[in-house]
This record gives C-alpha cells, structure tokens and sequence, in this order.
C-alpha cells in the first residue's frame, strides 16, 4: 500500500506554506487522496494520478538531507507543490506514482470498456465472476518500452515516514515558508505578544528575518532550552505574586526579551563580522524593536504603581469596614443582654459576664492583629523570592555580558596575533593562503561533481517521465481511433436498420403486393435471422470496431438469449436490448458510482461501519466492482460471533470431513448440481468450475447443520454468493440467511417458517395492495404457489439479473424483511395490468412470467424503499409468531388425522391391502 507523510504547499499570502499531509493512493480510480492525518475518515481532497505528470527541480549540492520538493502537473493547468522528508523519499514517490501511472493506463487501454462497468483489476472481485473476465483484452506490451523504462528507473528504498508503518509515527515539522514585508512589522509584535502570554503551553521561540531575502532564523538549541527554563521560573512567580499584581499585559516586559534579544545580538554580531560597512535590516528592526519595547516598559511601570496606590487604599478601606462591624456587633450584643438577661440576674452574675465579654474581644483582636501580622510576613516573603528572582536574572545577565565581552576580547586577541604574524612571517601567510585556495577549490570541485549526480538523476527520471508520457498519449489516440470506428460502424448497423423499418412502414402504409409476394416479408424475415444470428467470437483485433450491443452472457456469467425456443429467444433477445438501452439512458448509475468511491475514500483509515449512508448507497446498488467486497464485509457482520467461536480452519475441517464419510444429504446434493443454474456458464456443465465449489459449499454446511442437512433452493442461494465470494465466505454467507437471517424450520423437512411467511406476506398484501388483493380473492388465486420460491430462494431465477443482485446487495445487509418490501413492489409495479385481467387463468398465466418483464430496478426500488413505507420490522415479527402458532395447530391435527387413518387401516382387514404411491415406491 503506497501511503505516507508528505507536505502539501497550501494557503494564499502570508499563509501559504507547507502543511504536513497523509497520502494514501486508491488504485481503484488511480487516486492519491490526502488526509489531516493517518485517522481521519474524510480525505481533504485527491490528485489525479492517471493524468498527471511529474517534475522536480534540481537543488545546489549539500542539499542532500534537505526536504526535497516535487510538482504534480494535473490538467487544466493546475500545479500541487509537494515536499518529501528527504531526497531519498522523493525519488520512491515519484518512481512508484510512475509506476501506478504506467500500470493504470495499460489496464485502461487494455480494457474493452461497457457503458455500465468501468475497467476493474482483478484483486479487487472475487469469486466466479472475477475469475471470467470476457471483456478484457491484454495486448502485448511494447517491448522497447518496457526496457526503456527498467534502463531509465532509479533503484531507491523508502524511509519510516512512507508506508503503513508510518501512520504510527509523528508527523514531520512542518516548514513554515511565510514571506513577510517590513509594513507586518507592527502585526508581528502584537503576534509575538500573544504568543508569549503566562499559560501558554507552545514552545516560545525568537523568529528574525535578516538579509535581503528575509530567512527565517531559529534560535539555538541552547537559546531554546534557557528560554524555556527561564519561562518556568517566570511561572512560579506569577503564582505568587497572583493576589498582589496584574497588568492589561500578558507578560512581564523587563523580563522577557533580554533571552529574546540574545539571537538578535548574535546575528547583529555576525552580520557585523560578514560586512561591517554595510547595514542590515536587523539592526533597523532591533533598534525600532527596542523603542517600542522601552515605552511598553514606561507604561506598564506607570500603570502597575497606579495599581499599587489602589490596592492601599482598598485595604485602609476593608479595615476600617471591619472595624465598624465589630463595634455594632458589640452593641446589640450589649442591648440584648440589658433588655433581656438583667431581669432576675443577680449583678455579680452580670458583671462576671460583662468581664468575659471584654476577654473575648480582647482575645479576638489579638487574633486580627496576629493574622494581620501573618499576612504582611507572607507579603515580605514573597517580595523577597520576587527580588531574588529579580537579582538572578540580573545576575545572569551579567554572567552573559561578562561572557560575550570575554569572547570579543578573545577575538580581538586572535586577530591581533594574526596580524602580528603575518607581519613576522610574509611567507607563512602566502603558504597558507595557498592552502586555504587550494581547499576551497576542491571544496569547489565536490560540490560540482555532487550537482552533476543530481543533474544526472534528474536527468533520468524526466526521460522516464517523456517516454512514458509518449507512450500513453499514442495509446490515447489509439484508442480513440478504435473508438471513432466502432461508433462508425454502429451508425451504419443503425442506418441499415432504418433503411429496413421505413420499407416496412412504407409497405404497410400503402401495400402494392400481394401478401405472399410483399417485400415487408422478406424484410421481417431477414431482420428476424440477423437478430436470432448467434454472434461469431471477436478477434482480438477487432475487439474494439465490432458493435457490441447484447452478448451471450452478461457480466454474472447468465445467457441472455436461450438456444431452443425461437419465440422466447426473440423475446429474450429484446428484453436484453431494452436493458441495454436503459442503462445507456441513465445517468443515476455514473452518480452512485462516484457516490460510491467517495464513500470507499473515506474509509480507507478506519473500518466501515453501519451507518445511514451506507444503507442509502446499498440500497441505491452496489457497483460491480465493490461488490465483493461489500458482500464479504456483510457476511462477517452477521457472522462474527459464530466465527470467533469457531475454531481456525474450520470450513477446510467440515470439507474434510464431508470427502472422507458420506453424508445422507450427499446423493441429492450430486443430484441437484448441474440442476442449480443450468443458465448460467460457471454452473452448466459438470467440469465447470463453479460445480466442484458448490458441491463443498454444501456438503460443508450439511456437516454443519444436520438438523437441516440438505434442502433443495439452498443450491441456488450458495451459486449466487458463488459468483462474487470464495469458497469459505459463501458457506458462511450461507450460515447468515439460514441461521440468522431466516426463522427457524425454513429450510427444514415441514418447510414451517416458509409457510408462516407466505400468511405473513398475505397479510401485508391485503394492507399494502388491497385492490390487488381483492382482485385475487375475488377469482380465488393463490398467488403464494407463485411467491412461495420467491421466498425460498431470494428471487433467484424469478427477475432479471440486475435487480436480482441489487435484491442481494439489500439483503445481505439489512436482513429478510427486504424480501417482503420487493415481492410487494413486483405486484405494485404490475398492479393496473393485473387488474385488468378477469379470468383465473390468465391471472395465474401471467403471475409466471411478469416479473421477468420488469426491467426498470430504479423504480422497482423506489417503490420497495419509498412507496411501501411504513414497514416495521416489529409488526413481521408479531405477525410471524401468530401465524406460527396457527400453522404448528394445524399441523399437530393433521398429523392427529392421519394417525387415525393408519390405526384405523391397521385394524380394518378390508383397507389393510390398500397401500399409499409413496409407500409403493419404497
């Protein structure tokens, strides 16, 4: 799976930049989608891969580890700018974006598209219907091409930040590349303000632009680890000084920026050293940055005394308040006791208590001095931890001064021996002048030949990217052509039959023959020959220029025209031309595909889950394609429970056990085999290949089920699961309608829960469809003989195979009741010509043909999911258990009745000779 870490150069003015993105290519549509990150469902967007190209330009030698940047070209004229952690990572993106170009593009000319389906690899389908593949047509791949291509590759590997295993590790830094003018400058103080106020949990870092093409400098590892440290200790002592200080400001200015201003100097002092005559926009930057700096000082120490003036008068205020409360409480105190307590207490009494009185408050102003006297302690204590802050910062300061004058001293003392020496020595300063040429040419040198390897490479991989380029634009113009004369030839088939229906319409307008002698006969007759007329096989040359219109089989493998009946292959013939032409008509089928692999986009990081979108788009259809895959995913979700008990290799155990022990269930298993889809290719003959998978499909379930073992419509629910899973899910899709799905005794001998669910479907047609209905009762049809298999097998066999497989994409994920909503919706569909019938027989006559009549599975499935609603799944399952008992009675008197017959038999000599067919047989 290609994925992985790229960023993606994103954003409009000052914002635009790079942006750390997960990239996962979908060769289904030959997509690289990209995401936030490897756990987002929902991509951001995509890259069309199929028609892009590629280029990336070639950096200075030295550039090696640097990110490496590469273009995506995409039509239109649209350009994606996208940066790899590494050189190395690059060239295996651009290499394997090749690659699933080239291989994209082959499939595509490769593939004799139908107007329905679009050219799928086979890794995608399973089953019997992926394996048979008539509409794919591999041509022999260009030769010089291919060895071309494998000259032209650059042999490279991948790093941990491309792949699965890369969505466990962090995303790459993002590289900010943010061009700003010196008219942001003032927008950028308020930014760095912002971003250093107290409780900020970002890393602070000092960001200058010098030089004329404003880099951005980062300051040191060292610079970055004393900041943070010194932000710390700014912490603590903004906790303690919280009750006595605050400011409109978020942070302590005459603190801060002798760390942030320790860069600046550094690369004053640099700049200095590089060019001393000329003058950099750091030093205008830092002398107006200090100006600003010292008046926001000015001010902030203005306000904070202002503040402190405040604070002592409001507390002068809250101890004279405290003062005057406690001088009324000790009136009323004294008012109570004399308007209360004096009468019948004696007076010594009083004045004893007149004297604890005088203790207690005495006592308790002592407290309030004492606890006054405690504040101020605290207060001095914590003016005392801020002034020690204070004088180690300043302390450090100093400490950096003292060190950075040491360095220029040390400088100067450097340079000072190294004019004195060369002063000494002119032939030591010309030696090593030559030296130090002599390096920087080979310095020189190096990076030449490193810049060549590059130029070569790139070289190489542009080439690559011409030939391939070439090649797919010659295959586009190929196929074009091939497209061109297939329409031409389609047109002329149409103007012949034209030519033929206006000679027809001409003949019966105005008739100037006998009917024996009229040309309309001959035409008709010819017309019914060229379309009964078996189509001869194509050859590979003439794939794409013969008109396709209808096959032998469809791509489920069933015939679309029967061999024996010339009537019914007429009629066949043009019902598969009415299916034809009405999914050339619809657009809906393009929608609900890219619907689809948006959907399938989403959840390539994350597993799918049962949400309302999902059940809209099955019920919509499931694409050719993904249905295998969908399908599978269905299964399991019904089954997880009886398969995380099952023990591992549990299928292959049961189909050991079949082979080696004969099963009851095995001789009508052979029996019904060739008997399951005589109509479909992959089931008519005993070497097909999808007889031996059914046959272990079912002797594997008998095993499992003895209960049921075998029962004749089980063959055709494991042949159509057959045709897009494997061997092991369809026997586990076969456990999912038998024993999850269907109530218990559907399948068995008595066939109960079939029973019950014919009365149940009566029930809803009476409520659902009560004229219909009625018109049934009224002639007394029994239309369940009809709708009893409808049940038994899922429609197999009784629609055409389109709405077939949309019943099954339905009903493998929501369950039975989809089966009651279509079997309403096939009588609702043919309700008006129904009605219109008045005899018995024509009724019944024609409820065994008429479902194959309905073609449109849009409207049938508008009316199942949109006309029928209401439909509870509680109220079948009411109905179901009343019915059941209803059944299980009558059943228990029949079987009371026929013991009776038999005792009676046994015990009246004149009937015991009279004996039943069946028993006769046996």
């Amino acid at each position: 799976k290609l994925c992985g870490y790229l960023q993606k150069l994103s954003g409009k003015g000052p914002l635009r930049g790079f942006r750390s993105r997960w990239f996962v290519y979908d060769p289904r549509r030959c997509y690289l989608y990209y995401f936030k990150g490897p756990q987002e469902p929902l991509p951001l967007g995509h890259l069309d891969i199929a028609s892009a190209c590629f280029s990336y330009h070639q950096p200075e030698a030295g550039a090696g580890d640097e990110p490496a940047a590469f273009e995506v070209h995409s039509p239109g004229g649209a350009v994606t700018v996208l940066k790899a952690a590494t050189r190395q990572d690059m060239t295996y993106w651009l290499q394997e974006l090749q690659q699933k170009r080239w291989e994209y593009c082959n499939n595509l000319d490769a593939a004799k598209r139908d107007s329905r389906t679009s050219p799928t690899p086979s890794d995608f389908s399973k089953g019997l219907v992926a394996k048979d593949n008539p509409d794919l047509n591999t041509p022999s791949q260009n030769a010089s091409a291919e060895r071309a291509r494998n000259i032209l590759a650059v042999e490279t590997s991948p790093t941990d930040l491309v792949g699965e295993q890369a969505a466990s590790q962090p995303a790459p830094v993002q590289a900010s590349a943010i061009n700003f003018s010196l008219k942001q400058w003032s927008t950028e103080i308020k930014n760095s303000m912002s971003s250093l106020r107290k409780g900020s949990n970002e890393n602070r870092r000092s960001v200058f632009y010098t030089t004329e093409e404003w880099e951005l400098l980062d300051p040191t590892p060292k610079d970055l680890e004393d900041s943070m440290a010194l932000e710390e200790k700014r912490k603590h002592l903004a906790e303690g000084n919280k009750g006595l200080t605050s400011s409109a400001f978020p942070f302590d200015f005459g603190r801060i920026p002798h760390k942030a201003r320790r860069p600046l100097k550094d690369m004053i002092g640099s700049s200095k050293n590089r060019n001393s005559s000329d003058s950099s926009p750091t030093e205008w930057c830092s002398g107006n940055g200090n100006r600003l700096v010292s008046e926001l000082q000015l001010k902030y120490q203005s306000q904070q005394e202002e503040l402190e003036k405040l604070k002592k008068d409001l507390l002068s205020q809250k101890e004279l308040v405290r003062l005057l409360q406690q001088t009324v409480r000790s009136s009323q105190y004294d008012k109570y006791f004399a308007s209360h307590l004096c009468e019948g207490v004696p007076k010594d009494t009083l004045e004893l208590l007149h004297q604890k009185d005088d203790q207690i408050l005495g006592l308790n102003n002592q407290l309030e001095k004492l606890n006054l006297e405690k504040d101020n302690l605290q207060q001095e204590v914590k003016n005392l931890k801020c002034k020690v802050g204070e004088l180690n910062e300043r302390l450090g300061m100093l400490m950096e001064t003292i060190q950075a004058k040491d360095e220029v001293i040390m400088k100067l003392s450097r340079q000072l021996s190294e004019c004195e020496d060369s002063t000494s020595s002119p032939s030591g300063a010309m030696n090593s002048s030559m030296a130090t040429c002599t390096n920087k040419e080979l310095q020189e040198l190096d990076r030449l030949k490193d810049n060549l390897q590059g130029y070569k490479t790139q070289n190489k991989f542009l080439n690559k990217e011409i030939l391939e380029l070439s090649a797919l634009r010659r295959n586009a113009e190929a196929r074009e052509r091939e497209w061109q004369a297939k329409y031409t030839s389609l047109e002329a088939k149409l103007c012949q039959i034209e030519s033929k229906y206006l000679i027809l319409l001409q003949e019966m307008k105005t008739p100037v023959c006998s009917e024996d002698q009229s040309p309309a006969r001959e035409v008709i007759t010819q017309l019914l020959e060229d379309a009964l007329k078996a189509e001869p096989s194509e050859q590979p040359e003439q794939a794409f220029f013969k008109p396709h219109l209808v096959s032998e089989y469809d791509i489920y493998g069933f015939q679309t025209v029967p061999e024996d009946d010339e009537e019914e292959k007429l009629v066949a013939k043009s019902r598969a031309l009415d299916l034809r032409s009405l999914s050339l008509s619809e657009n809906r089928e393009i929608s609900t595909g890219v619907k689809w692999e948006n959907y399938l986009a989403s959840t390539m990081n994350r597993e799918m889950m049962r949400c309302v979108e999902l059940k809209n788009l099955i019920r919509s259809g499931i694409p050719h394609e993904h249905r295998s895959k969908i399908w599978k995913w269905c299964v399991n979700l019904h089954v997880k429970k009886f398969k995380d008990s099952a023990v591992p290799g549990y299928f292959q155990t049961l189909l050991q056990k079949a082979l080696e022990k004969p099963n009851p269930a095995s001789k009508q298993i052979e029996l019904d085999l060739l008997r399951t889809l005589p109509n479909n290719k992959h089931y008519s003959s005993p070497t097909s290949e999808g007889i031996q998978k059914l046959r272990n499909v079912l002797l594997a379930f008998s095993w499992r089920n003895p209960d049921i073992g075998y029962c004749q419509g089980l063959n055709r629910l494991v042949a159509i699961a057959l045709l897009y899973l494997e061997q092991e899910d369809a026997f586990w899709c076969l456990v999912t309608i038998v024993e999850v799905f269907m109530p218990r005794d559907y399948y068995t001998k008595t066939l109960l829960g079939s029973q019950v669910d014919q009365r149940v479907f009566k029930d809803l047609m009476s409520e659902k469809l009560p004229r219909l209905h009625a018109h049934f009762e009224q002639y007394k049809v029994d239309y369940t003989l009809i709708t009893f298999n409808w049940f038994l097998v899922v429609f197999v066999d009784s629609v055409v195979s389109d709405i077939l497989f949309k019943i099954w994409d339905s009903f493998l994920y929501e369950g039975p009741k989809v089966i009651f909503r279509f079997a309403l919706a096939l009588f609702k569909c043919k309700e008006e010509e129904i009605l219109k019938l008045q005899d018995s027989m024509s009724i019944f006559k024609y409820l065994r043909y008429f479902t194959r009549t309905i073609l449109d599975a849009r409207k049938l499935t508008a009316i199942a999911f949109g006309d029928l609603n209401p439909f509870p799944l509680r109220q079948i399952r009411n109905r179901r258990a009343y019915h059941l008992e209803k059944v299980r009675l009558e059943l228990t008197e029949l079987e009371a009745i026929r013991e009776d017959f038999l005792r009676e038999r046994d015990t009246c000599v004149e009937k015991r000779d009279l004996i039943s067919d069946d028993e006769e047989d046996s």
